[in-house]
């Protein structure tokens, strides 16, 4: 019998392993937290499996998304990081990865921790939809317009709305599986 997944990841073996194993689960660890944040900066104007295939470049490149070491890149670094084709050489979204590093340790320093922050707009527990097919699912929701507006004032960049609902789903804030989906009651 085969298992059914969400109709957005079959038929790529890469897609398939990111739903199976990543997508929707539930994050609190910061360090994830960051380094999706960083991936769903980079992927805003872009598929989600380009970012996915260049996923290992951009851990290497961005010194395994420790965002410490970000927070102190030099202008040296952030140029080599232009000229490495293993990633999106995005002049403002490589930029915008050395501010948000900053933000994302304020947010720390405010709340204990950026999980602290993030969580609290869903009450700590993720929300369930009931989404029949990954069509019928929305880009953003009024709450994804909330937090990316708090992001924004807080100093992010590359963070509207779209780009949040994203980083929700992927991180577990939402569980946008379909109904049906093998992954739906998992995570």
């Amino acid at each position: 019998m085969q298992i059914h997944k969400c109709g957005w990841c079959v038929g790529d073996d890469l897609y398939e392993l990111y739903h199976d194993k990543e997508w929707g689960v539930p994050v609190k660890d910061d360090g994830i937290l960051f380094e999706f944040l960083i991936l769903e900066t980079f992927q805003a104007g872009l598929s989600w499996i380009t970012i996915l295939r260049k996923r290992e470049n951009f851990k290497k490149a961005f010194d395994n998304f420790d965002y410490k070491k970000i927070s102190k890149y030099s202008e040296s670094k952030i140029e080599a990081l232009l000229r490495d084709e293993g990633i999106i050489r995005n002049k403002l979204k490589v930029r915008a990865t050395v501010s948000n590093a900053l933000a994302f340790m304020k947010v720390q320093e405010e709340f204990g921790s950026f999980s602290n922050y993030i969580w609290r707009f869903v009450d700590g527990k993720p929300i369930k939809n009931t989404i029949k097919n990954y069509k019928e699912g929305p880009a953003n929701t009024a709450l994804s317009d909330t937090i990316s507006k708090d992001l924004k004032k807080r100093g992010f960049k590359f963070v509207g709305s779209t780009v949040v609902y994203a980083h929700m789903q992927a991180t577990g804030m939402v569980n946008d599986h379909e109904v049906n989906c093998f992954r739906y009651n998992e995570v």
